[in-house]
């Protein structure tokens, strides 16, 4: 009875898009936190067929045109993790889902429009009703947001900051295919203070990245992060550069989907995610290194959602993760698997 009755107390976390690649990695890692899951999928066959290891799971079908369908999955969750994309078509749905069954959203979105839409519409709402709303919270987007602010510790502004993603391979998953077929609004970056459309042709420039990507030529994509930084950050220039490589790997229809390459499902991949910010001459930068870009995502939106859960947070409303969590805390919580992360100033 006190075991049973244990069991009961523990939060429960729903997971949209659970039977997707990242997906399945968020399920696994709620649970091995210690928190309940729910994994909630459009496709039952998929959902039935979905292996989260040992663990048991609740596993209910939803569609994000039907709400009912969507208030039911979502019953008796604290928090929802929203991973299924194209997030243009699926995050005001359970966005919108999250705030009439009074619980907290989340998203791992890379698309700007998406996480755009959901803190303009959503913010006065969720501040209202207590909840927090963090769209962006993967690997890009919230990653950076953190990584910008520790680079920034205590400086109020930046002249311009600098993103650097390097990856050594990137085997896309179907998602990340479909994603950036459908996603064709212009990008934005910021440039003289204020959010503008990335100039066209992309700037090119060279970085060295060290052990273990070493030199590779970039090319400016800026991504979700550029929207949640300027939520919260005061800087006139903010660029996101990634590597060639990885963008050939993508434009390439016969790469392949990410393999596993040990027990936890990650694979082989490497990244290192390089941030300089400058101000008034003088620069400080942030470098992380890890493994597996969608693996990493799981951890990364699991820690967020477990502060939401037991109160780590400063307000309410739709934000940017560095505007509430306590950043040196969060990153400090990801080391040192599967994150290492040190800090220079020059």
């Amino acid at each position: 009875m006190s075991e049973n009755r244990h069991r009961e107390t523990k939060p429960t976390v729903a997971v949209f898009g659970a039977a997707g690649h990242t997906g399945r990695f968020v399920v696994v890692e709620l649970l091995r936190r210690g928190i309940l899951a729910i994994a909630i999928a459009r496709d039952l066959a998929a959902l039935t067929a979905a292996n989260f290891g040992d663990f048991e799971v609740t596993r209910r079908r939803a569609s994000v045109d039907d709400e009912d369908s969507l208030d039911r999955a979502l019953d008796g969750a604290r928090a929802v993790i929203n991973c299924a994309g194209p997030f243009l078509e699926t995050s005001d749905a359970v966005a919108a889902a999250a705030l009439r069954t009074g619980i907290h959203y989340l998203d791992v979105t890379a698309e700007q429009p998406s996480v755009h839409a959901t803190l303009d519409k959503y913010d006065i709402a969720a501040r209202e009703s207590g909840i927090v709303v963090v769209p962006g919270m993967g690997f890009y987007g919230g990653f950076a947001d953190l990584l910008v602010t520790a680079a920034l510790g205590d400086w109020d502004r930046a002249d311009a900051i600098e993103i650097m993603v390097g990856l050594d391979s990137w085997h896309p998953t179907r998602g990340t295919r479909i994603t950036g077929e459908k996603n064709t609004a212009r990008r934005m970056v910021i440039a003289d203070g204020q959010l503008t459309p990335v100039p066209l042709p992309a700037a090119e420039k060279d970085w060295e990245f060290g052990d273990p990507l070493g030199r590779q030529a970039m090319v400016e994509v800026p991504l979700s992060e550029v929207i949640l930084i300027a939520r919260h950050v005061k800087t006139g220039e903010l660029h996101t550069y990634l590597g060639k490589n990885a963008l050939s790997d993508i434009d390439d229809p016969a790469t392949p989907v990410p393999k596993a390459a040990d027990a936890t499902g990650r694979s082989p991949q490497r990244f290192v995610v390089d941030v300089v910010v400058r101000r008034d001459g003088k620069s400080r930068r942030i470098t992380a290194r890890g493994r597996d870009i969608y693996a990493f995502t799981a951890p990364l939106v699991c820690e967020a959602t477990e502060r939401l859960l037991e109160g780590k947070f400063s307000s309410a409303g739709a934000q940017p993760p560095a505007a509430i969590f306590d950043v040196q805390e969060f990153l400090s919580a990801l080391t040192p698997d599967p994150l290492t992360f040190e800090i220079t100033a020059t």
